[in-house]
């Protein structure tokens, strides 16, 4: 059987590879049917924001692997509540639907339901 595997994307879009290496990780284990979750967490959430200016800092725009993560049978998607609350951000301001919004405990069982975590 299979391991299962949670990436958690904590940085922002324009932060550098980091926010792209964990889309990669997921479409990746993805591809080879491994049960693979992705949380964004911290400055993460701002993957979600629709409408990117990605050009502007010379970056490619995330959205196109985004939206390959359901074709590549990835469904289980989580944002933190907090790290939007924090950002002044909403469930409805993200561009991936449905995304599940969890709480600091839910998050911590979140991370215990897989076998392998990587933090990105």
């Amino acid at each position: 059987m299979a391991k299962s595997l949670l990436i958690i994307s904590r940085q922002a879009p324009w932060s550098g590879l980091s926010a792209r290496e964990a889309l990669d990780i997921v479409l990746a284990g993805g591809a080879y049917d491994l049960p693979v979750g992705l949380l964004f967490l911290d400055d993460g959430v701002f993957q979600l924001v629709p409408d990117q200016s990605a050009g502007q800092l010379q970056q490619k725009d995330l959205t196109a692997n985004l939206k390959a993560l359901e074709i590549f049978g990835v469904e289980d998607l989580f944002v933190c509540a907090t790290s939007l609350m924090e950002r002044g951000m909403r469930p409805k301001d993200l561009n991936v639907d449905p995304i599940g919004l969890l709480d600091d405990n839910a998050i911590s069982a979140l991370i215990d339901r897989y076998d392998q975590v990587i933090t990105i």
